[in-house]
């Protein structure tokens, strides 16, 4: 399975006030990645478990270039300008598909 592009971001929150204005940054970010990035297979945010002050995002995409327009979007822009006066850390992993299953594109 050669196809696809992933990432796991670990976001650290400063505290709660900060984990609520992130929480809204998120849905504003995720209104125009649901509307404009076909390419974007999978942008999904968790709060892990006993952690409330950490999110957890898996992101997929369809290959490297969706990646890139992703984030060449406004939207992205936007966010990426935004989140860091909310945050006291950041863990990025990115990830080459090996294999799977990946739902099949709308």
């Amino acid at each position: 399975m050669s196809e696809g592009y992933g990432l796991v971001v670990r976001f650290t929150l400063r505290d709660e006030r900060a984990a609520e204005a992130f929480d809204s940054l998120c849905v504003r970010t995720l209104d125009g990645i649901r509307t404009s990035e076909p390419g974007t297979l999978a942008y999904v945010v968790h709060e892990p478990e006993g952690e409330p002050l950490v999110r957890v995002f898996y992101e997929l995409y369809a290959d490297r270039a969706a990646f890139d327009a992703q984030e060449a979007q406004p939207h992205t822009q936007r966010f990426l300008s935004e989140r860091e006066q909310y945050l006291a850390g950041v863990e990025v992993t990115f990830l080459e598909v090996m294999a799977g299953k990946i739902a099949a594109q709308q």
